[in-house]
C-alpha cells in the first residue's frame, strides 16, 4: 500500500462515533504539528533589550543640568 492510500489513523479496538474520531485526529494532528524542545521562550539578553535605549528620567536639582551630560 502506498503512502497516499494509507489511514492517517486505524481504530484496532471498539466502535469511536464521529465526534470521538474527531478529537482523536486534532489530538494527533497537534501533537505531530508541535516541535520538538519548543519549551518555554528564550528570554532576551539585556544587550538586546530595547528598554534601555529609552531615556533615564530626568532628576532635577542643583547642577543638574550639567550631570545629564555625564555617563552614568
Amino acid at each position: 500500500m502506498s503512502d497516499e492510500n494509507r489511514p492517517f489513523l486505524r481504530i484496532v479496538r471498539g466502535a469511536p462515533d464521529e465526534v470521538e474520531l474527531a478529537a482523536l485526529t486534532a489530538v494527533v494532528t497537534a501533537a505531530a504539528s508541535a516541535q520538538p524542545g519548543q519549551g518555554a521562550p528564550r528570554r532576551r539578553s539585556n544587550w538586546a533589550d530595547r528598554a534601555r535605549l529609552l531615556r533615564a528620567p530626568l532628576r532635577p536639582g542643583e547642577g543638574a543640568w550639567r550631570a545629564s551630560a555625564l555617563p552614568r
